[in-house]
């Protein structure tokens, strides 16, 4: 019998069931946020792929596992550390212009002692540790998720503990929204397979969220996105009827696109990645469809929870849909999922010859970068393209999405993937890169067979 509660950590989560994927194609939008997603460049996905970059699997994960946004997990309850992993992570997304989003995951007795126990010893310290969170929040938009299933799970707690976790996150949102009075803070909303809409409300309600911007439902877990989304109206409703109105929705659909099942997924490989994450859900009642929980991380069943399993990775994407086109944040040019589109001008400049190429850093850091390469089509209408270009000294190439990379020394040659190489007429693509060194001035040459 599937258990209906979720497991989650920076790493670690679980599930119930599915349905079948939804592309956004970035031009609908609605909710209160606006912007792109910060992908980060540094996660267990990303590491993996470095490290394996002629696994079987590593095209099918790199183009639609690690391309894509997923949110960074803070999970490991360090008081002293806590506020500069904060700051530098959002940092990283602010130098992008991007929207960075964090599952804040360290409160007392978390999991009810399941296979993501752990967290603060004590409230009180609890309080300290988000206290270093809120004051390296920066000052732009971010998404704060809080506490995944510490409102949906209550069996293990008394009726004191419940009131000492509700107050605990009370407390929380509000010194998170005032580090960042632009912070979008959202608390757990269960799903719709686990308590009914009208006693999740009154949960949310007895924990703050009067205060917080909303709530999100299936992280970690496997519900069809039409059902979170029914499930997300009727609480709404349900807090309207409880005097508390203007909250919003965010879902999680990082691996709901596929078949249910038993609530863990490690074993299962019946599922796949869901709607790919944006912001412009075209619903007046959601912010957001987000994967809260990175795909390929284990729920602690088969392997450690929160472990990367290239297995998983690929099992979840391998029978899924292309990354959506255009992209499915709000700026297709600066996404690392975007494909061909077309994008006249008043006065376009088209460049000579069959395509031409530019490419611009959209994060740095000591030691490395995140690039962007924009394709543009020249004359004619290019059947495939490759771009070329050679590298700064100390300068090297670890990871490309929506591209296959081949190098020779410091040459670096770059050759669109079976979806974005037919460009129409004045359209154009973009594929990224994360490399060491630093970025440089290169000249690149766009060539087409």
């Amino acid at each position: 019998m599937s258990r209906p509660r979720v497991i989650a950590i920076a790493a670690a989560c679980t599930t119930l069931a599915a349905a079948g994927i939804l592309i956004a194609t970035g031009t609908a939008t609605a909710g209160t946020i606006s912007g792109t997603l910060y992908r980060d460049p540094d996660t267990p996905v990303a590491r993996w792929l470095q490290s394996n970059p002629g696994d079987s699997r590593a095209t099918v994960i790199r183009d639609k596992v690690a391309s894509q946004p997923a949110t960074r997990w803070l999970s490991n309850f360090n008081i002293s550390t806590i506020g500069s992993e904060v700051a530098t992570y959002i940092g990283a997304a602010n130098a992008a212009g991007q929207i960075p989003a964090l599952t804040v995951y360290g409160i007392t007795n978390r999991d009810c002692g399941g296979a993501s126990s752990g967290g603060a010893p004590d409230l009180n310290q609890y309080q300290t540790w988000i206290g270093n969170i809120a004051r390296n929040l920066g000052s732009r938009t971010v998404v704060l998720n809080l506490e995944p299933d510490s409102i949906a799970l209550l069996t293990c707690l008394s009726s004191s503990e419940i009131a000492a976790r509700n107050q605990a996150l009370r407390t929380a949102t509000q010194t998170l929204k005032a580090g960042n009075p632009n912070a979008k803070v959202y608390l757990d909303g269960g799903h719709s397979a686990w308590n009914s809409a009208g006693e999740q409300a009154s949960r949310l309600v007895a924990a703050g969220i009067a205060g917080a911007d909303g709530f999100y439902t299936n992280a970690s877990n496997f519900q069809p996105t039409s059902a979170e989304a029914a499930y997300g109206r009727s609480i709404i409703n349900a807090l309207n009827g409880q005097g508390v109105s203007g909250k919003r929705q965010v879902i999680d659909t990082s691996r709901n696109g596929g078949a249910s099942g038993d609530w863990c997924g490690d074993d299962n490989t019946d599922r796949r990645i869901g709607q790919y994450p944006t912001v412009n859900t075209g619903d007046a009642n959601i912010d957001g469809y987000l994967w809260i929980k990175p795909p390929g991380e284990a729920d602690g069943c088969r392997y450690a929870a929160g472990s990367f399993q290239p297995d998983l990775a690929h099992s979840l994407a391998s029978t899924a849909p292309n990354p959506p086109s255009p992209s499915p944040t709000s700026s297709p040019t600066s996404s690392p999922s975007s494909s061909p589109s077309s994008s006249p001008s008043s006065s376009p400049s088209f460049p000579v010859g069959p395509c031409g190429a530019t490419l611009r850093a959209t994060s740095t850091w000591n030691g490395g970068y995140q690039g962007e390469v924009k394709v543009q089509a020249g004359s004619g209408t290019p059947g495939g393209w490759t771009v070329s270009w050679t590298l700064p000294s100390g300068s090297s190439i670890n990871q490309v999405w929506n591209g296959t990379l081949t190098s020779s020394g410091s040459t670096v040659s770059v050759r669109n993937v079976s979806w974005n190489g037919n460009l129409p007429a004045d359209g154009s693509t973009t594929f990224g890169f994360i490399a060491s060194g630093t970025p440089g001035t290169p000249a690149l040459t766009c060539t087409s067979p």
